[in-house]
Parts: C-alpha cells; structure tokens; sequence
C-alpha cells in the first residue's frame, strides 16, 4: 500500500509514526523514578565482558566518580586499559591480587589464598564511601572454582552500602549470584578469531 504513496505522505507517516514510539517511551521513562546503587554482573563465554566494565568505569572517570578495581585472576597481565586508568590516580584505585589463570598457576590451595586476600581488599574497597563503583573483575571465576564461599558472597553483596555500584565479571556466573543482581548481560561468542589461530593482540585482548 506504501508504494502509492507520495514522498512527501511516506515522511508525514514515518514522522506520525515516530511521535507515538516517543509518547510511549516518555511515559514508561516517566515510572523510574529509583536510583542507588547497582549490582551488574557481566557473563557468558563471549569475549568483552572485562571490556564492558572498563567502559562503566571510564563513564564513571568522566563524571569524576572515585572508582575501584580489584582484579581477581588478572595479575600478571599488563593491559591497555591499565595504563589508561593509571592516568587517573586521584580517581582509580587498581588492585591486582590475582597471580594469574588457574592453569598458570597449577596450585590450588596458593589460587585459593589468593581469592579470598583478593575478596578481602574487595570489601575494604565497597565499605569505603569516597568510591561510587566497585568492580570486581573475574570474580565470577574463583566463585566457579569455589575458592570463595558463593552463600557468603552473595549475602555481603545483596547487603552492600545502598549507593554502591558494583560489577562482577566472568563465565559462568553462580545462579546465587544472579539471583540477587540488578543488571545481568551474558556476553554470546558467535564466532572468535582464536579459532582462525589468531593470537592475543595489544589493543584487543589486553
């Protein structure tokens, strides 16, 4: 029926049609009217999730929120983004307590100390009032491994201060973890050039 149509009736109904999206999405807009803090979880097998929270947290920077960082597996790794938050000292405050992937490291009973040093400087991190936003970065993968207690986790976390953002990244995301979060995105790998035998590269895997 568009096809009789003339150019000029073709815009005034898009046009028409576009008011109606905008007066219904002003009016949803209209019911959320909570704020506080937020508890996201970033998951699944798909490449970004660490990236995704890197980009809250420049967001974060650019409205000059204090942010903190604990990284959970990632020690070893000298990353770009690292550099990048460095730049912001009075604003970023990065903790590295991870020693490194579990098969890096082959000791289960050091990664296990490690998790729970790492889970302790997370929560100094989330009781401190200077910082909006906590990000707890692979977390999800010493809770998979069980070296932190997920009934412990989740309780501390669905208690946190009431204005604290906090994000956890990491596959496989416990279901109590889940449960209890404000915002989940499980990241899907449709395809992934390691498989083409690509290697890590700067600037897009670390």
């Amino acid at each position: 029926m568009s096809k009789n149509l003339s150019e000029e009736e073709l815009n005034a109904q898009a046009n028409e049609k576009r008011h109606k999206h905008k007066v219904a999405k002003d009016k949803i807009l209209a019911t959320k009217t909570k704020e506080g803090g937020l508890l996201v979880v970033h998951t699944g097998k798909g490449k970004g999730k660490t990236t995704a929270a890197m980009g809250i947290v420049a967001r974060c920077i650019g409205h000059g929120q204090k942010v903190g960082i604990v990284q959970f597996v990632k020690g070893k790794w000298e990353t770009g983004e690292r550099v990048v938050l460095e730049a912001f000292p009075e604003l970023v405050t990065i903790t590295a307590m991870g020693e490194g992937f579990t098969w890096e490291t082959q000791d289960r009973v050091r990664d296990i100390e490690t998790a729970n040093a790492a889970w302790a400087r997370a929560k100094e991190m989330i009781e401190d009032p200077e910082l909006v936003l906590v990000l707890l970065d692979e977390i999800n993968i010493v809770l998979r491994n069980d070296y932190l207690d997920i009934n412990e986790v989740a309780d501390y976390l669905k208690n946190k201060p009431a204005g604290k953002h906090i994000i956890c990244t990491g596959r496989n995301a416990k279901p109590e973890l889940i449960k209890i979060a404000n915002l989940v995105t499980e990241m899907t790998e449709v395809k992934h050039h390691f498989r083409d035998g690509y290697k890590a590269q700067a600037g897009i895997e670390f």
